[in-house]
């Protein structure tokens, strides 16, 4: 087994540091905005040196791809808890109400990838990419539900259903969840309603 080197002060410097770091960035990021959170600010957090940060995370840009790919990880886990095999319709009430009540929870901030794209609009930031990957992976789920709902276009719908997705994250900052979830339920069934006429 490897042992890792004391870092200043006695602590351990690894994967818990690392850990510790994502941790530290998700709490910030989320609540108070990218941008609005310095590295220093998570720093002093954590309880780190600035050495210690950037042997972790050579750029602040490097983070927040770290950040986004964690949170893009626990969001295709849940996602993925949600489907019902063989049953597209009971997919989307459940994904819309674990929508509703996400979104509707103390401490929503809306989409995670969402907020991202809106402070970083430059294309080729490598922060816009782990977003567009994110947002591809979750039209692609779409479209394998919206396929196995046998309507026409499934790429068409998947594409409507996402917009509902993203609008119903901006209700809950407004609404109920037991509302957002039964408003979002309604219109994915009109959606694949239309898509099967």
């Amino acid at each position: 087994m490897q042992q890792q080197a004391p870092t200043a002060g006695g602590k351990r410097s690894g994967p818990a540091t690392r850990e510790r770091i994502l941790q530290a960035a998700n709490e910030l990021f989320y609540a108070e905005g990218i941008r609005g959170s310095s590295a220093d600010r998570i720093i002093a957090q954590v309880g780190i040196t600035k050495v210690t940060f950037y042997r972790h995370f050579p750029t602040k840009s490097d983070l927040v791809v770290a950040y986004l790919q964690q949170q893009g990880a626990a969001e295709r886990a849940w996602f993925e808890s949600l489907h019902t095999p063989g049953d597209a319709e009971g997919s989307l009430r459940a994904i819309a109400a674990g929508i509703g009540t996400a979104s509707c929870s103390p401490g929503f901030r809306g989409c995670a990838f969402i907020n991202a794209a809106a402070e970083f609009s430059d294309p080729a930031d490598p922060v816009r990419a782990v977003v567009e990957e994110h947002r591809q992976w979750m039209l692609d789920e779409f479209a394998a539900i919206a396929a196995k709902a046998d309507v026409a276009d499934p790429e068409a719908t998947a594409r409507q259903l996402m917009i509902l997705r993203d609008g119903a994250m901006v209700n809950g900052y407004l609404g109920e969840p037991t509302s957002v979830a039964t408003s979002l339920t309604a219109a994915f069934d009109s959606v694949l309603a239309a898509a099967r006429a």
